[in-house]
């Protein structure tokens, strides 16, 4: 399998209306951004916390790998902490000029965590925990909905959201 699909909440009777389809995080900007504000172009999004010292540097590394392909493109990169009491905007901003995150094209968002939570699962069916979270990028498209998920680590599955990336464009 290149990419996972997720069930579509939005075609639901509307019984479930407690279900997530959108968000508002702060982004280490200190602003406000909604998963809305967003909507034009499509987002690969992920989660990670900024004291994890292996898996999420690799992760990171990956994202700035699309940066530098995708550089003045339509296309955005969100970085989700999922250890937000440590993650504010200021500890964010600092962690992003490690990967020389574009401000406009990079977004790195934090929360309350049990908010976080839903984000994951909810929208992107991801399942996040504090300092937890799956080897996996959900790629959005211009309309907000999810396309795919994809283990970045796997080399097929990485390869595939590249080439995914690359045809939304």
């Amino acid at each position: 399998g290149e990419r996972t699909v997720v069930p579509d909440r939005k075609s639901q009777d509307g019984s479930d209306e407690e279900w997530l389809t959108k968000f508002v995080l702060t982004e280490r900007s200190g602003e406000q951004i909604g998963s809305e504000d967003l909507e034009g172009q499509p987002y690969v999004a992920g989660f990670f916390f900024s004291t994890c010292a292996s898996i999420c540097v690799q992760q990171n590394t990956k994202v700035q790998r699309l940066q530098e392909k995708f550089k003045d493109q339509p296309i955005r990169f969100l970085s989700i902490s999922c250890d937000p009491e440590v993650d504010s905007p200021e500890v964010l901003s600092e962690y992003a000029t490690k990967f020389d995150a574009s401000e406009d094209q990079w977004l790195f968002f934090t929360g309350k965590m049990d908010y976080i939570r839903r984000v994951g699962a909810e929208m992107y069916s991801l399942g996040v925990v504090r300092r937890g979270h799956p080897e996996k990028f959900a790629l959005v498209d211009a309309r907000g909905d999810v396309y795919g998920l994809y283990t970045w680590s796997d080399d097929a599955q990485w390869e595939a959201l590249v080439r995914d990336i690359d045809a939304m464009l």
